[in-house]
């Protein structure tokens, strides 16, 4: 099987209009999510470096971002060797409400430490707060929790679900 970037980057694109043609801010919340991830890991990784407690909130964000990994990409739950515990801590957080709690909690240990410096660790408590707030509205208008439709392999969305479970059984 060949790396196609072009058909990827395609796909990629065609699920992120698509998600966003929902106006549905569960959608949203998922997404701002998923690039906190990536926010989380450079900049935990970045402020590890400090000499005082903000090593402490770096590592928590890190961790963080394990957390949300999971959280927004269930799919990992099924090909990961997890505990019992552990999942069923992420499949809690299938609802509107449950996930602006979550978010909030987030964002507000990492508010935290601005308690004792101010770090760039302020830009992952403003994304879980941003995502907290999608996922509020989202419940404050009675929609329906969403999942993204992002599809990379270009498979949609019934095929996609059989052929993961399928590349998954393969795998294991």
């Amino acid at each position: 099987m060949a790396f196609n970037f072009q058909t990827i980057s395609s796909n990629i694109f065609n699920g992120l209009s698509a998600d966003f043609r929902k106006k549905n801010f569960s959608v949203y919340g998922q997404w701002i999510s998923i690039f906190t991830i990536f926010v989380c890991i450079a900049l935990g990784v970045a402020n590890i470096f400090h000499v005082n407690l903000v090593i402490i909130f770096s590592i928590i964000c890190l961790v963080q971002a394990l957390v949300v990994l999971f959280v927004e990409i269930p799919f990992l739950l099924r090909i990961c060797p997890l505990t019992d515990t552990f999942t069923n801590f992420v499949r809690k957080f299938d609802d509107n409400w449950p996930r602006c709690g979550f978010y909030l909690l987030m964002s507000v240990i990492q508010w935290l430490s601005l308690l004792c410096m101010a770090t760039s660790l302020l830009a992952v408590a403003v994304l879980f707060l941003l995502s907290s707030g999608c996922y509020l509205m989202a419940a404050l208008k009675h929609q329906e929790y969403l999942k993204s439709s992002f599809d990379v392999a270009g498979l949609g969305t019934d095929l996609e679900s059989q052929a993961a479970g399928h590349v998954v059984r393969n795998v294991l």
